[in-house]
């Protein structure tokens, strides 16, 4: 029986070709033989190089997909159908980024930070919710920096409202700030995740909701958003940044969330917030509702508003 008869259920992960994404990918390929990934780039190339990487050919297939513009997730969802694969059972939301300078915005002409960590990935799971097969699971991953309690050395998440969301700040990025606008889009994980688990029934209609914070990973890539001098300090930190607890390989946190995917243990779990593979309580602005309403209302609205 070849590979391809074998799978019985796809899943797609986002920001597949590198780092988590695919670190998800490969666990999931080497220790699940019933999944066929859908791996969603941007770069059609660098995915094809990433499915050659993970040796399955049969059970990989690539899809473009750019979360800093709409017509892209729509164009994606829209396409899937016509791809032949197994059923959809599965949406890991993990494509992200990190700026720290200037006023870059998304196709859309939204601030990119808030555009791909957040809206773009709103806009990919609304799209795809029809075409669920139930059971499914939807991870979305949001990170330990979302919460103001946890010391990460990171600036705290300012949530106000998800309108102050849309544009860059006056006078563009700086470093402290760009950050803070990555925490932010990481606290907008998490209320879109529970608001969504709220919206689903919690479970009722047989698709669950989790989020993920995969830990520290030196080697997962937000730095590409730095500046040349700042990833050079980057590389120079990393060796000693792999020595502190709490720091993770992509491969480990990759084998975490892929169980997040497909463990059997987990079947039912849902409004569940898991740091590796411990579940755990995200922070108190996360579990605010008024503010999970706000976000998803606004969401709703920018992202079904005519495309340009």
């Amino acid at each position: 029986m070849t590979e391809a008869a074998r799978t019985e259920r796809t899943v797609i992960i986002t920001g597949a070709n590198t780092g988590l994404g695919f670190e998800c990918a490969r666990a999931l390929i080497d220790s699940h033989p019933t999944w066929h990934v859908l791996l969603a780039v941007r770069d059609a190339e660098r995915g094809a190089e990433a499915a050659g990487r993970l040796g399955h050919p049969d059970r990989t297939t690539i899809g473009e997909l750019d979360l800093a513009s709409l017509r892209s997730v729509r164009e994606f969802t829209e396409k899937l159908p016509l791809l032949g694969l197994p059923p959809l059972h599965a949406v890991v939301c993990n494509a992200g980024l990190q700026m720290v300078s200037g006023s870059p915005r998304t196709a859309d002409g939204f601030e990119i930070t808030f555009g791909v960590n957040h809206l773009g990935h709103f806009a990919l799971v609304q799209g795809l919710l029809g075409k669920l097969s139930t059971p499914a699971r939807i991870v979305v991953v949001s990170s330990g920096t979302h919460d103001p309690d946890k010391f990460t050395g990171m600036p705290a998440p300012r949530y106000t409202t998800a309108a102050d969301l849309l544009d860059p700040p006056p006078g563009g990025l700086t470093g402290a700030e760009g950050r803070r606008r990555y925490t932010t889009s990481k606290l907008c994980n998490m209320l879109f995740s529970y608001e969504l688990d709220r919206r689903l029934g919690h479970g009722s209609r047989g698709i669950t909701v989790t989020a993920f914070d995969p830990g520290l990973m030196p080697e997962s890539g937000l730095s590409r958003g730095y500046s040349r001098a700042q990833r050079v300090v980057w590389r120079l930190i990393t060796p000693a940044l792999r020595m502190l607890p709490g720091v993770n390989t992509t491969r480990r946190s990759g084998r975490h969330l892929a169980a997040l995917v497909a463990d059997p243990a987990l079947d039912g779990v849902t409004a569940a917030y898991f740091a590796g593979a411990r579940r755990i309580a995200s922070s108190r602005d996360s579990y605010d509702e008024a503010k999970a309403l706000d976000l998803w209302q606004v969401s709703e609205r920018v992202t079904a508003a005519p495309l340009p």
